[in-house]
C-alpha cells in the first residue's frame, strides 16, 4: 500500500474542515442575532443535537 500524496489529500481535508465548521455553526450558533436563515426551522431541526452537545438554547 502506497501513501497518499499530500496534494491529493489536501482538497478532501479542506472540504471536511469546511463542512465540519458549517455543521458546528448550524448546531451551535444558528439562532437569534447571528441567524443566517430567518425563522425557527433550523433551530428546531438541530434542537436535540444542540442539547446533546451541550449548547444552551433556552
Amino acid at each position: 500500500m502506497r501513501p497518499i500524496p499530500l496534494r491529493e489529500l489536501l482538497p478532501w481535508a479542506a472540504f471536511g474542515i469546511i463542512l465540519s465548521l458549517l455543521m458546528l455553526y448550524f448546531v451551535g450558533a444558528e439562532q437569534g442575532a447571528t441567524a443566517l436563515i430567518a425563522g425557527h426551522q433550523v433551530h428546531e431541526f438541530v434542537h436535540d443535537g444542540r442539547h446533546l452537545l451541550g449548547f444552551p438554547c433556552h
